[in-house]
């Protein structure tokens, strides 16, 4: 019996896959519901997606489906997104990004005409840095510096390593909306733009050149339609099963895995929970595991987030269903969070109302936003148990006197999630999203590999491991670990 500790997307991908081969599963989750990040919240009458929001790679999800011999179109619904986000500026510019690349252009051209040719440049470019580095770093297994001896020299120039995101955007355009637009993407690894390497340009092609869906019901769709393919298959999932401890034998080999007291064998274990949070609290301390364990906590966090789930009485037209209402100094944003570990003062604030699309979401006349602002992970700087109210309320007066969205007469739920919550919730390592900072052109190669190196018969997937945060991410993490299982069974 294979043991996965933890049913989040990764441990889910993992399950199917292997089941799908004939192997025996079982999942072993400490909260009362599958998804891991990718959760839900109701209450008065409202429903909230708490993790992802933007899904983006449908072609991921499909072969997921396609490998159990499945039709993912019978799980799922996956809605196409118009407008994809809707985006606007503190000088009263609003842009929509559409799936008619025309419409997208006409905008753009009224920012800045020569931008037209250069967002079609960016454009090729994006895709130019997908085609090249998806089999290499996405879709295969982790890399190695023998990787690059798979791809031909004129390719590794334009996998473009050495510029920042940043720059590079401002290689292709001109108008600052378009270059704070484009640099956002970094945030979907929680990084920063004048940070990480432009190779993460590859993002913006996945979503402004592949598209974005919404799954019908919620993203939580996602969870509950693996979660039922997996049951489907035979995989046992125990839910409320939080596993105290991996046991490791004599050999350096894990062998099974202590759920309340008891000891439930193992053929191998494979941890779908932050990797950090795995060797610090799952794993018995030994040299090798306490060095590792430094040497992760030594690294840089990704950003986290301070989450609003706010019911909200009326309706508000000039949303969309992806909102990104962007900070005046956006340098000023990514320099609190990763430079001084504080919260910024004029944050960018992103909005999704999933009620624009499922209108069951919300009461009738009604609006359930999901807020989210991008946070630092836990540190000595900022203080959640002091700072969390006296900055919500700061959110309330800058969309309010800034953006012109006073939510707080339409109040009618409110809850907040901040750092710690998500620790609390998920084990995210200083409540950090994506694990390991991507701040730095080596992160491909420094993110934990899926294998324990420690641990003989122990694996990592999810977020925080090859090949890294995202849905499609996380999914395809899966089928690395599901693959490399099945390669030594």
């Amino acid at each position: 019996m294979h043991i996965i500790i933890g049913a989040g997307i990764g441990g889910l991908s993992t399950a199917v896959r292997l089941a799908a081969a004939g192997q025996k599963v079982a999942i072993y989750e400490q909260n009362r519901a599958v998804g891991g990040k990718m959760s839900q919240i109701t209450a008065a009458g409202y429903r909230w997606d708490t993790g992802p929001s933007v899904i983006t790679m449908r072609h991921v999800l499909e072969e997921l489906f396609t490998a159990a011999g499945r039709n993912l179109e019978d799980y799922l619904t996956l809605l196409p997104l118009e407008p994809l986000t809707r985006y606007f500026y503190q000088d009263g510019t609003v842009l929509d990004v559409s799936r008619d690349i025309a419409q997208t252009l006409a905008h753009i051209g009224r920012l800045d005409p020569r931008d037209v040719a250069g967002y079609l440049r960016y454009l090729a470019y994006a895709a130019d840095i997908h085609r090249i580095t998806g089999p290499v770093f996405i879709y295969d297994q982790p890399p190695t510096p023998a990787s690059f001896l798979r791809v031909p020299l004129p390719d590794m120039l334009k996998v473009d390593a050495w510029r920042t995101m940043s720059g590079a955007i401002n290689s292709f355009v001109r108008a600052p909306h378009l270059r704070q637009l484009l640099g956002r993407f970094a945030t979907y690894v929680g990084a920063s733009p004048y940070l990480a390497p432009a190779t993460l340009n590859v993002i913006a092609d996945v979503e402004l050149n592949g598209g974005v869906w919404y799954p019908q019901g919620g993203v939580y769709a996602i969870a509950r339609a693996m979660a039922t393919l997996a049951e489907e298959l035979g995989v046992e999932i125990h839910l409320g099963a939080g596993v105290e401890r991996i046991v490791v034998d004599e050999n350096g080999r894990a062998t099974a895995i202590r759920v309340a007291g008891e000891t439930i064998p193992a053929q191998t274990v494979i941890a779908n929970v932050d990797v950090t949070t795995t060797y610090k609290y799952l794993l018995p301390p030994t040299p090798a595991t306490t060095k590792r364990l430094r040497q992760l906590e030594a690294a840089e966090p990704s950003c986290s987030g301070l989450i609003l789930l706010l019911g909200l009485a009326g309706q508000t037209p000039q949303l969309a269903h992806h909102n990104i209402l962007f900070a005046q100094d956006y340098p000023a944003e990514f320099a609190a969070i990763f430079g001084r570990g504080h919260m910024p003062p004029d944050p960018t604030i992103y909005v999704a109302i999933t009620s624009k699309t499922d209108p069951d979401h919300a009461p009738e006349g009604h609006e359930n936003w999901f807020v989210l602002v991008n946070a630092p992970a836990t540190g000595p700087h900022w203080d959640w148990a002091t700072q969390a109210a006296v900055y919500k309320e700061h959110l309330y007066d800058l969309l309010a006197k800034t953006w012109g969205l006073d939510v707080r007469g339409r109040l009618r739920h409110e809850q907040l999630l901040t750092p710690p919550d998500l620790f609390r919730l998920n084990g995210a390592h200083r409540g950090a999203l994506y694990g390991p900072s991507s701040n730095s052109m080596w992160a491909a190669f420094q993110r934990p590999h899926n294998r324990c190196r420690e641990v003989a018969g122990l694996y990592f997937v999810g977020g925080t491991t090859h090949p890294g945060g995202g849905v499609p991410m996380v999914t395809l993490s899966g089928k690395a670990v599901a693959e490399m299982v099945l390669g030594e069974c």
